[in-house]
């Protein structure tokens, strides 16, 4: 008995990361927040839980402004955390009219991950079109986020990238690579080194 214990493989370690989430609260479109929550977040957050990866959670208020150029202003927001913002689309200046469903970015020092209403959407095809926030949160926990100006070329081998994870997650309940990554991303985060190379 003790040696068939002995020779099972210890269950890997969960990982647990921080997360605010923020409702822009410049919404045009209320009912499709109340979409949001029980069915693209949960999926995401059941797709992340079945491969040992948890996030603590806090919720607050914030909004995205525009400047004239373009470039969001954000409120709301706090440091030391990944930051979920849900908003109608994503600003023309990160967008480059391409009507993206989300972006990852480091902005002013802050982690986000914008969640764009009109276009997300839950798990779809393997491989090609996973659930928005499982994908846009994984650019974060890859740490995608610290690669300054990617070549064109880098962004299609990483949005490639994030999908695979995505899908090992949602089918295969298979979390080891993202964890380990996880991981490192977390020191940086709590060692102040968070910022793009």
């Amino acid at each position: 008995m003790a040696l068939v214990a002995a020779a099972r493989p210890a269950a890997p370690a969960r990982l647990m990361a921080p997360l605010h989430r923020i409702v822009d609260s410049r919404l045009k479109n209320s009912d499709r927040v109340q979409h949001f929550w029980p069915s693209l977040w949960n999926e995401a957050a059941r797709d992340y839980s079945q491969g040992n990866i948890t996030f603590e959670t806090s919720d607050g208020p914030g909004e995205v402004k525009q400047s004239p150029g373009d470039n969001p202003i954000f409120t709301g927001l706090q440091r030391g955390k990944i930051n979920l913002v849900v908003t109608d689309t994503v600003p023309m200046y990160w967008d480059g009219g391409r009507a993206l469903a989300g972006v990852s970015t480091i902005h002013d020092g802050y982690h986000i991950s914008m969640i764009s209403l009109r276009y997300a959407h839950r798990n779809q095809i393997a491989f090609l079109s996973v659930n928005t926030c499982l994908h846009e949160i994984l650019h974060v926990l890859l740490q995608d986020i610290f690669l300054k100006a990617p070549k064109w070329y880098q962004s299609g081998g990483r949005e490639a990238r994030v999908d695979y994870y995505a899908t090992r997650l949602w089918l295969f309940h298979d979390g080891d690579e993202v964890r380990k990554s996880g991981e490192e991303y977390l020191r940086r985060l709590r060692a102040g080194t968070a910022r793009p190379a």
